[in-house]
């Protein structure tokens, strides 16, 4: 598939996605939900890709919603991006409203604008969040926020956001790019198959049992042994260089 509403690059272990739609505030329609879960697989497919960066094109929205739709139609993309199995971090450059919150919430780490504003306004037009926002947002920033958010339908400045743990960080506007790459490039220097447990175990560890979640914990520290990553990483720090993870 060639991608337009969706701009992707890769380089040193990063992919860098950017949803493509300025004039419309990068809002969801089919094509740009379609582009994302075809890149979604592909990432996934892609053994040289550590970790992933998506952001927002211009500086006003990161994803202001979804665009007009028929009745009943829906898309998507929040489970897509939820489902990469690599690290996901997402630059909010600007507004994270309805969809585009919820696109939001389905990243691991989530890096904000100091401008973006975020927020649930469906109810005001007789809707629910369909994808994702009433179950992903409630085990972020617990069950009274979530519900004082979507019930109120209320807007939030980024400084609200990192105070209820729904951003980590809040950087100016113009330094968030730079700072959202530092951080992808310090995690995609690590072991890539280390990266993916860890996610696997915090994500899959939230809807189980502490006992079964440190035996997933346990299962997936062992699986880590047969890797030649591991044995890398234990030569590297033998001989006291940098590491070379093939994510093997």
């Amino acid at each position: 598939m060639s991608y337009s509403a969706v701009i992707y690059t890769k380089k040193d272990h990063v992919g860098y996605t950017t949803l493509n739609r300025p004039q419309a505030g990068n809002s969801i329609n089919l094509k740009l939900a379609e582009e994302l879960e075809d890149f979604c697989l592909k990432i996934n497919e892609d053994d040289d890709i550590y970790v992933v960066i998506i952001t927002g094109a211009g500086d006003k929205a990161f994803c202001s919603g979804s665009g007009p739709e028929k009745s009943g139609t829906r898309y998507s993309p929040a489970r897509a991006i939820a489902g990469i199995e690599k690290p996901v971090i997402a630059a909010i450059n600007g507004d994270a409203l309805g969809q585009g919150l919820e696109l939001a919430l389905g990243c691991d780490i989530r890096l904000a604008s100091d401008r973006a504003k975020f927020g649930f306004p469906q109810l005001a037009q007789g809707l629910i969040p369909f994808d994702g926002g009433t179950q992903r947002l409630p085990r972020i920033v617990g069950r009274g926020k979530a519900l004082e958010l979507i019930l109120g339908a209320e807007i939030i400045t980024a400084e609200e956001a990192l105070n209820i743990g729904l951003v980590s960080r809040v950087v100016k506007g113009a330094a968030l790019a730079a700072e959202t790459e530092a951080l992808a490039r310090t995690m995609a220097a690590k072991a890539p198959i280390a990266l993916r447990f860890i996610k696997e175990a915090v994500n899959k560890g939230l809807d189980l049992t502490l006992e079964q979640g440190l035996r997933l914990e346990a299962d997936l520290y062992f699986l880590l042994h047969t890797t030649a990553d591991r044995t890398e990483g234990i030569n590297a720090f033998l001989k006291k260089r940098p590491p070379k993870f093939k994510g093997k």
